[in-house]
């Protein structure tokens, strides 16, 4: 019998992208259908699916594992009550990649071996037809992300090397548009009008722009700051800040939602 790992908690504060690369792109105690609930597994305990509907693509897993290495799992994998995989097999096969070449990396995201999944509520032996339902129709459990959400992990795909620049890519660039696309599952079409509706056109850049770019890089500072007198009140006042500038950027996100 395979053993599942404990439900992760909940936050008790709204989630904003950040939060939700953090928590592997779920709400632990979300109800979803079909009987899906979201928790851990370990990543040995994830059984392969025999005969997948599509191929894996190498390139679409390599895509995969960088971006993985920078933000995590957004989307957890989808599997059936034993542990069979039902949906997510670019993911699978791109977190036991990250594994083998990034192990640093793969423990720093998915500490203790755990893998967010999200657990159907049936057998895909007993019920084949409605486990190959799940595969095909994954696009419509996936959670839907704002433009506000995309942004925001554009900026630290940025932060990471990332680059949006014409043209054809030199040789280990990394580019963002692709990325976007394969995290989200959205188009270039999508994300290019989510790019673009980034900066307005009179040149300023909005004020949810700029809490979206600010929030990562306060983390990022909290946990490297140096010891003088100043920083230390600084970053005991800083929790206080991020978690109202979450507020305001959940507020933001239901209203353009």
């Amino acid at each position: 019998m395979v053993k599942k790992s404990r439900i992760a908690s909940k936050p008790s504060i709204p989630k904003v992208a950040d939060e939700w690369v953090v928590a592997g792109g779920i709400d632990p105690d979300a109800d979803l259908p079909s009987g899906g609930k979201d928790s851990t597994w370990e990543l040995g305990q994830i059984q392969d699916r025999a005969g997948d509907t599509r191929a894996l693509k190498p390139e679409h897993v390599q895509n995969l594992v960088e971006s993985i290495s920078v933000l995590g799992l957004i989307e957890p994998l989808v599997i059936d009550q034993n542990g069979k995989l039902l949906a997510g097999g670019h993911r699978k096969a791109a977190i036991s990649l990250l594994k083998k070449t990034q192990p640093e990396q793969y423990y720093q995201h998915f500490p203790g071996d755990l893998v967010p999944v999200r657990v159907m509520d049936f057998s895909a032996e007993t019920e084949p037809d409605r486990a190959i339902e799940i595969e095909i129709s994954e696009n419509e459990l996936r959670r839907d992300y704002s433009k506000a959400e995309v942004l925001a992990i554009a900026s630290r795909l940025r932060d990471a090397g990332y680059k949006d620049t014409p043209g054809r890519p030199r040789k280990g660039e990394k580019r963002l548009k692709p990325a976007l696309s394969t995290i989200f599952g959205k188009s270039i079409r999508t994300v290019e009008r989510y790019l673009a509706e980034e900066t307005p056109t009179s040149g300023e850049v909005s004020s949810e722009i700029h809490l979206n770019r600010a929030l990562p890089h306060l983390k990022k500072w909290q946990k490297e700051r140096g010891e003088t007198k100043e920083e230390q009140a600084l970053a005991q006042k800083l929790p206080a800040l991020m978690d109202l500038i979450e507020v305001v950027l959940e507020q933001n996100r239901k209203r353009n939602n």
